[in-house]
């Protein structure tokens, strides 16, 4: 199944996660943001990791030069929708702070060892984002 595909979403959702979920020896979320232009819900699939009560998502658009449409999307409207598995809620999205994104990124790197290639791809700062549950 392909990770950043609509069918990914639709299977997701359909099964409460049952499919999709599991995903290449990682796991996925469903993120839902508010697009910055349209207003609309912008619904993308992501490798997630935990930071105690917080789920971690990374930026990284396999390491393309210029950031994720959803990324952009929380920075200007940061109240987000969350599912993982069936459990679906709001959280708040903000993008970690230089001083914990160390060992953010290392969980992170954890779940996906491909984002240390996406950094050296590319010289731009690859966020990890911290999803904060409401």
């Amino acid at each position: 199944m392909a990770l950043f595909g609509q069918e990914h979403i639709d299977r997701y959702v359909a099964t409460n996660g049952e499919e999709g979920h599991d995903w290449q020896g990682t796991q996925t979320l469903i993120l839902t943001t508010t697009g910055r232009r349209s207003g609309q819900p912008r619904v993308h699939p992501l490798i997630y990791g935990r930071h105690g009560a917080d789920y971690l998502v990374v930026a990284s658009k396999g390491g393309a030069p210029q950031h994720p449409d959803w990324y952009l999307n929380l920075t200007a409207h940061p109240e987000v929708e969350v599912q993982v598995k069936g459990d679906k809620f709001r959280a708040h999205a903000r993008t970690a702070m230089p001083g914990e994104k160390a060992e953010l990124w290392s969980i992170m790197t954890q779940q996906w060892p491909d984002y240390d290639r996406y950094q050296e791809k590319t010289e731009r700062d690859i966020p990890v984002v911290v999803l904060e549950p409401r």
